[in-house]
């Protein structure tokens, strides 16, 4: 009876601290929502204002052991659970009737993103996993494509979260950019549109960017950015075969790629909304809006937890040559980006 007493008493202990974790890492991801209503604050958006509060308490306070059992739950299953809802985001048909053409620059963005990038990392003797995420966000779709490789290549939370905090850095200097050089651009609305869509690093980048353009440049800019999403699929399974080749070949590791699943989960919704909620509707726009919404703290939620894990020492040693290589990518696919739209 006694040691069934401690067991129960264990679990009641770990369930209040798996609850108490989850429940930090979405009251940093509201400060990082208020925080985001600031003026400036306001074009970073709440996933990076959120992430910069999660490494700011790591320094000040260090990392909430109590609370570990919700934080790694937050960082590995919500992240998850995220990229799966993601997926109703991407109109399967549209990107295929009408993006085709996009789609092909698409794969060339991506191509050119990933392979610019690890060449610089050598050149500058960068860290080779944070370069390696970076150039995936940047040419295919920001935090959610480095979230959804990550642990295929298997990066660790602090490597990821350092990862994601640049991509969103650079992504809002990059949109804001846009912004202000377009009246200066001999380029009309819908080439505007194509440059940000295909140049841009997040969703949120592009639609910053594209709306100053009017609603076809939005429209266009969307379409061509969701070709990068719809190759998200494609290249995890590309290094997840990388990887198995790579884990095959080194005779002194027992390490096992596993199944990405929550890809098919990914797949699953995507499917979901292009031929069923993009075609019959059987659900309103707010219903819709609010999945949008879940997902987006659901994601936050997850990056504090990534963040918690940042420290800031490494984050000066190990960030700045990789984030000087994406910086000079970033560069090099707008200016290629502006060429082809």
């Amino acid at each position: 009876m006694k040691q069934e007493h401690i067991h129960s008493e264990k679990k009641s202990v770990s369930f209040r601290q798996w609850i108490g974790g989850i429940c930090f890492t979405f009251m940093i991801a509201l400060l990082g929502y208020l925080l985001a209503k600031l003026p400036g604050f306001d074009h970073v958006g709440q996933l990076a204002s959120a992430i910069v509060i999660a490494v700011m308490y790591r320094q000040f306070f260090d990392y909430p052991e109590l609370l570990r059992l919700g934080i790694e739950f937050a960082s590995k299953k919500l992240l998850r659970f995220a990229i799966i809802l993601y997926g109703l985001k991407l109109n399967i048909g549209t990107v295929l009737q009408d993006g085709l053409g996009l789609l092909v620059r698409d794969v060339g963005v991506i191509i050119f993103a990933i392979l610019l990038t690890i060449w610089l990392a050598k050149l500058f003797k960068a860290d080779k996993n944070i370069s390696l995420l970076l150039g995936i966000g940047t040419g295919v779709c920001g935090a959610a494509a480095i979230a959804a490789v990550a642990p295929i290549i298997k990066s660790n939370d602090e490597d990821t979260a350092i990862a994601v905090g640049i991509i969103a850095l650079v992504g809002t200097i990059f949109a804001i950019a846009y912004t202000i050089i377009r009246p200066f651009l001999p380029l009309s609305n819908i080439e505007y549109g194509i440059w940000s869509g295909i140049s841009l690093h997040e969703i949120a980048h592009v639609v910053l960017a594209a709306a100053p353009g009017g609603q076809d440049a939005l429209a266009i800019g969307l379409l061509a950015k969701l070709g990068r999403v719809f190759l998200l699929v494609p290249l995890c399974f590309i290094f997840m075969y990388a990887m198995k080749k790579k884990i095959s070949g080194d005779k002194s590791s027992d390490a096992k790629v596993e199944f990405p699943w929550f890809l098919i989960g990914f797949m699953i919704m995507s499917m979901i909304g292009s031929y069923v909620l993009g075609v019959s509707n059987p659900v309103s726009d707010e219903w819709l809006n609010g999945i949008s919404i879940l997902t987006a703290w659901c994601l936050t939620s997850a990056m504090v937890g990534l963040g918690l894990n940042v420290s800031l020492w490494d984050l000066r040693t190990k960030a700045l040559k990789p984030l000087i290589a994406m910086g000079i990518t970033s560069i090099c696919l707008s200016i290629l980006a502006y060429f082809i739209s």
